[in-house]
């Protein structure tokens, strides 16, 4: 009777060790199938973007921009059209202007010089004029008290002012002379101007002295 029993529970035992491996002969517990990773897409998007070059950006203002467009930068229609434009300018020369010298009254022994631009563009006046009376062995110079603070320039047809101090009033300029013709230099250029002066001439003496340019002939006497 022992026996029997004996050997149904081992028959027992052997069928549940059967069923506990079911079906899997490898032993090999099945996880389910892998997902893809990047690299296995073929096409390189595996984030599913767009590359940043093919793609159209819109700034902050609403405007868009694309790859290979404009780059956006703004260019000034006016500023080569407009003849008094700094960059536009030119310097006053014997070629682009006329020049007078007159002498006043008052102050005396002045005489005014003026200078009118005929040329088409703004020209600047740099300096002080640089005068050669006739005879002459030398320029006279300037007085650094009448340097203005910036640059006289002229439009088209307008005029500057210097004056020249012929004479020292108390005599210490010794014996004056008398001249008939003055050319007139600009800074910066070697030709000069031929400047219409009285017909009997002008009388000076060694204290011969100039201005700087002034925009206005009250300026240049003072």
């Amino acid at each position: 009777m022992r026996t029997r029993m004996f050997a149904a529970a081992t028959v027992a035992l052997a069928a549940l060790s059967l069923t506990a491996c079911g079906g899997n002969d490898d032993g090999v517990r099945d996880e389910g199938a892998s997902k893809p990773s990047a690299a296995d897409s073929g096409d390189g998007a595996g984030s599913g973007t767009e590359p940043t070059s093919d793609r159209t950006r819109t700034t902050g203002s609403g405007e868009s921009t694309g790859a290979g467009g404009s780059d956006g930068a703004a260019t000034d229609q006016g500023a080569d059209s407009d003849p008094n434009a700094p960059e536009n300018r030119v310097p006053c020369t014997a070629a682009n202007t006329s020049v007078t010298a007159t002498p006043v009254t008052r102050p005396l022994n002045h005489m005014l010089i003026t200078v009118t631009n005929t040329g088409s563009t703004m020209c600047d006046l740099a300096g002080h004029p640089i005068l050669k009376f006739e005879g002459a062995q030398s320029v006279p110079p300037v007085i650094e008290e009448s340097k203005p603070q910036a640059v006289t320039s002229l439009r088209p047809g307008a005029k500057g002012y210097a004056a020249a101090i012929l004479l020292a009033g108390d005599g210490s300029g010794g014996a004056s002379r008398q001249v008939n013709s003055l050319e007139v230099g600009f800074e910066g250029s070697d030709e000069f101007a031929d400047a219409t002066i009285p017909a009997e001439g002008v009388n000076i003496d060694s204290s011969l002295r100039v201005t700087y340019w002034q925009s206005d002939s009250a300026s240049a006497l003072n």
